[in-house]
Formats: structure tokens, C-alpha cells, sequence
């Protein structure tokens, strides 16, 4: 494999779907259609069989899972040139964007995030970080599986007065920290929070083995890049989702 593909394999791990099959090294998703990443085929070398044989098996998938038949590819490579030639296109339309950049960053942004200043990362998410990354007290059993499931996962949140008004989930495999869900309350915005968290869950991935951060931002949430960009991340590579074409 790639780094690229490393990279997307250490990331699935740590975004684990509900239902996952395998295809030769493909690796078929579903979560109730929570997130794209968990609800599309992670389509990188070989599906062991001829390409248009693996669609239509992605497509079969997802019919019986109810999901939308979708598959993820990094951008420039090999497996989207198959995808086209098999009447694919990239899913411009999908609602969170369907090209996204996948950044590499340090560890530990910042030098904040040590406890002191209500920043801190549990090992069981609290019904306040649950508000704060899915808008409610109680998850959904996809969401509760995909952010909860799979690899080791830290829970940062930063409290303001016994009120979370932070909140960051970080998930460690293959040696890589997967940052996502990051997310400050309106009116604590512009406090250092973000940084705060960053650095938080940062230091607490080190201690379970983590050498480098990955983070997966949407190309078009420019606010986000802008951020991470100041915390010192660079991109790695893009991937896109693809939909069959119209027939």
C-alpha cells in the first residue's frame, strides 16, 4: 500500500460502521447512513475481482442496508480511473462535501489542555459531549457504535462553570491519532478551546502510542482548514466519494 492508503486504513479503524465485509481489500460499510466514511465502500487496492463485479456487490450492500451505494477513493489514484470507466462519478452533490482533505498535524498543537484549565479527556463520553457532537443528551445506536466503537477513543471535553461548552473525540490506531467531531459552543468561541482540546487529546494519544494526528475536513469548510492550518497541519492527500452514474 501507499502512504495514502495506509493512512486511509489507519483512519477506518478508527472510525469503525456498524456492519463491515470485506472485499479482497476493499471493505464495505454501514451505520444507518451516520457519516459518509462509515456508510461507503473504503475502496483502495484490490476488490479481487473485476471492478464492475465489485460495484455492483457495494451496490447489493447497500440496498440491503438502506444506505445510498457509495464508495470513497483516494482522489488522483488508481481505483478512481476504474470508477469512471465503470460509469461512476463523484458524488457532488452529497450534503457534507464530497471531496475532502485528509491533514497531517504534531501531536500537540498548543501547550494548553493540561486539566487546569477545565480541559480534560475521559474515557466514557458524558450526555454533554453527546449534545455537543450529535445535537442530543442520547445517541442514536449507530452513533453510539461509530463513536464509541472500534479502536481506543479518548473523549475531550472543556467545561465552563459544570457546563460542557467543549467537546473532541480521538481514536488511536496504527500509530495514528484520528481527531474528529471537534466542536465549541457559539459563545466560547475565540477563548483557545479548540487549541485547548487539540492539545489535550493530543498528550493523551502519546501515552497510547500515537506518533502523528490525522484530521478529515470537507474542502469547502474553510474555516476549519484555516484553523488547522495555524496549528500547523499540512495536507497528505484528498479522497472523493463516487455514486453509480445515471443510467
Amino acid at each position: 500500500m501507499n502512504p495514502a492508503e495506509k493512512l486511509e486504513q489507519a483512519c477506518a479503524d478508527a472510525w469503525p460502521a456498524q456492519v463491515e465485509r470485506r472485499l479482497g481489500d476493499w471493505r464495505l460499510r454501514a451505520a444507518g447512513g451516520f457519516t459518509g466514511r462509515a456508510n461507503s465502500a473504503l475502496a483502495l487496492g484490490d476488490p479481487g475481482r473485476p471492478v464492475p463485479d465489485a460495484l455492483s456487490e457495494i451496490c447489493e450492500f447497500a440496498h440491503a442496508h438502506r444506505i445510498e451505494p457509495m464508495a470513497q477513493a483516494v482522489r488522483g489514484g488508481p481505483v478512481e480511473d476504474a470508477l469512471a470507466r465503470a460509469g461512476w462519478v463523484p458524488h457532488e452533490t452529497y450534503v457534507n462535501g464530497h471531496e475532502v482533505s485528509v491533514l497531517l498535524g504534531p501531536l500537540r498543537p498548543g501547550a494548553r489542555g493540561t486539566g487546569e484549565d477545565g480541559v480534560r479527556v475521559l474515557g466514557a463520553p458524558t450526555p454533554g459531549w453527546w449534545e455537543l457532537t450529535v445535537d442530543r443528551p442520547e445517541p442514536t445506536e449507530a452513533e453510539r457504535h461509530v463513536l464509541t466503537g472500534g479502536a481506543r477513543v479518548g473523549y475531550g471535553v472543556a467545561t465552563r462553570e459544570g457546563r460542557t461548552v467543549g467537546a473532541v473525540r480521538g481514536a488511536v490506531a496504527g500509530g495514528v491519532l484520528l481527531v474528529a467531531r471537534l466542536a465549541v459552543r457559539p459563545e466560547y468561541r475565540g477563548q483557545g478551546l479548540g487549541t485547548a482540546l487539540m492539545a489535550a487529546v493530543g498528550g493523551w494519544a502519546g501515552r497510547h502510542g500515537a506518533t502523528r494526528c490525522a484530521l478529515q475536513v470537507s474542502v469547502r469548510n474553510e474555516r476549519a482548514l484555516a484553523l488547522y492550518e495555524r496549528l500547523g497541519f499540512g495536507e497528505h492527500h484528498r479522497y472523493r466519494y463516487w455514486v453509480p452514474g445515471a443510467r
